[in-house]
């Protein structure tokens, strides 16, 4: 009977900590706000700023540079894998694609919209208060503030939008619109228009890792709304921070130089 009790006893600290242990049992630490505290240095370690799609390997747009700068294969992040574009919409996207050397906004240094500013190979940080939520990305100094309350309204042309947030429990919901429709989504030239409209979700899952999500909607470009999704990793190196890319001097050759030599 004693041997029994123990067996039993055993059992039940193992299914405890086997509760404690699972993914489901974490429950994130709490910001100065009272919510799931998102704080911290967060870069996406994927392939979803050459190519939102699943894509093969190929070369580069710069074929002098060999293998420096040439794209690598990887899954894509679009929820049913294509996005669902209009026929003509398609057509400009493929244009885009035949001149993303010189028409990628990134390659110009301008700001990357969203949701492109949180998958680019760049680190960002959110820094969360009870006002709101800062986003800073070290992608040319770019950042956002997430209003987080009474909603704001849009202000049009915007690179980086109007964000009013609100949360869901544990997850962060960052309603974004006023999007200028300048920012292309990836190098492979996917885009939108003006009448973008980008509902984020960002969920701490555990000590080092954000699951992101994006649902993108404009009626101009796609057939209907789709969903992108990936995890986000906390940068956990010793002094981990944002070091500064201002990268407008990088792009003035590509930019001006055709002038330079009139």
């Amino acid at each position: 009977m004693r041997r029994r009790s123990l067996f039993l006893a055993v059992g039940a600290v193992l299914a405890l900590e086997s509760s404690a242990t699972r993914p489901d049992a974490w429950r994130a630490p709490r910001g100065a706000d009272g919510h799931a505290d998102l704080s911290g240095i967060w870069e996406a370690l994927n392939t979803a700023n050459w190519d939102l799609e699943d894509h093969s390997a190929h070369a580069g747009t710069m074929w002098e540079t060999g293998a420096i700068g040439a794209e690598p294969a990887g899954l894509g992040v679009v929820e049913g894998g294509l996005i669902p574009y209009l026929p003509a919409a398609l057509e400009t996207k493929k244009a885009n694609f035949s001149n993303r050397r010189t028409n990628d906004p990134e390659a110009k240094c301008y700001m990357p919209g969203i949701p492109r500013a949180n998958y680019m190979p760049y680190p960002f940080q959110i820094v969360q208060s009870p006002r709101g939520v800062l986003f800073v990305y070290e992608f040319a100094s770019a950042n956002r503030f997430v209003n987080v309350g009474k909603p704001i309204a849009a202000v049009s042309d915007s690179w980086m939008g109007t964000n009013n947030g609100r949360w869901e429990g544990d997850t962060l919901v960052v309603d974004v619109t006023g999007l200028n429709g300048l920012a292309w989504f990836d190098r492979a030239g996917d885009f939108a228009s003006e009448n973008l409209r980008v509902v984020e979700r960002f969920t701490r899952t555990d000590r080092d890792h954000l699951q992101y999500e994006a649902t993108i909607e404009d009626k101009t470009v796609f057939s209907r709304p789709w969903k992108i999704s990936m995890p986000l990793y906390r940068r956990v190196e010793t002094n981990a921070r944002l070091l500064e890319f201002k990268c407008v001097e990088f792009a003035e050759e590509l930019m001006y130089g055709q002038y330079k030599k009139k």
